[in-house]
């Protein structure tokens, strides 16, 4: 049968991404534990097309995607599979990225009673033919926060809200990334308080009081997740958006902040 994708085009343009969007497979991501979680991964798996040539072979990307989904995958799984792209597509550079939800055990501050709180994640792997990957771990953390202002003022009581963290953190060529587990905990730590699945009333009672103690305002969380992430060994960027969905107001309150770390 004729290859039709292969056939010239001389429209002269070359196209940055072409392949796939929103397929959804269940994916095994590999714990901070040694285990794996399954996940239902949304992925978008694209290569670099040269101008000469009309289209790529979609199917291959499905085709790629397939054994992978059946194994432990983390790091130099992705790398795997973008290598794997590049040789089957004939591509100079890949790009794939994996969007899931990732749950992680909570336990209560008083109760002790443990529930999973769903973390919306995301591993992008981009490579060029010849270079190493360049791997991107994006997490979004629910937290609390309360208004310094708003404790102040009032003669009693204080308006919190929850909100959200949502980060981007790549390393250096060498470096092993952070785990989910541990960039959830490095960001949560800078709300005003920690979100559980499950409370009890002592536990309510302790969240409510441990936010009232540590008053903060979106720019406040902002900067201290940008010191925490500064301090990671090995960090090479990272973009931080922090989300505070007001409860006096009915817009948002939000900062956003990315930068370059000088190894």
């Amino acid at each position: 049968m004729q290859d039709v994708q292969s056939r010239p085009d001389a429209r002269g343009i070359a196209i940055q991404r072409v392949g796939v969007k929103n397929v959804h497979l269940p994916f095994l991501i590999k714990t901070k534990e040694g285990g794996f979680q399954s996940v239902l991964a949304r992925i978008r798996f694209t290569v670099a097309l040269p101008e000469e040539y009309k289209g790529t072979h979609m199917s291959r990307f499905l085709e790629i995607l397939m054994p992978w989904s059946r194994k432990p995958l983390a790091e130099p799984e992705l790398e795997a599979m973008l290598r794997e792209a590049l040789q089957r597509l004939d591509a100079q550079a890949a790009e794939v990225e994996l969007a899931f939800k990732y749950f992680l055990d909570k336990e209560a501050p008083v109760s002790g009673k443990r529930s999973l709180l769903d973390y919306d994640c995301s591993f992008t792997g981009r490579m060029r033919r010849g270079k190493p990957m360049d791997f991107t771990l994006g997490v979004e953390v629910p937290f609390t926060s309360l208004c310094p202002c708003s404790r102040e003022i009032s003669a009693y009581g204080a308006h919190n809200q929850r909100s959200l963290c949502r980060a981007a953190v790549q390393f250096h060529t060498g470096v092993e990334c952070i785990y989910i587990e541990d960039l959830a905990a490095l960001i949560e730590r800078q709300g005003s308080a920690p979100i559980y699945p499950l409370l009890k009333r002592a536990d309510e009672k302790y969240v409510t009081e441990e936010a009232y103690d540590h008053p903060k305002f979106v720019e406040d969380i902002l900067r201290d997740v940008v010191l925490s992430l500064r301090k990671l060994p090995g960090i090479a960027r990272f973009s931080v958006e922090c989300e505070n969905f007001e409860s006096i107001h009915n817009h948002n309150a939000y900062a956003s902040h990315e930068e370059t770390v000088s190894q």
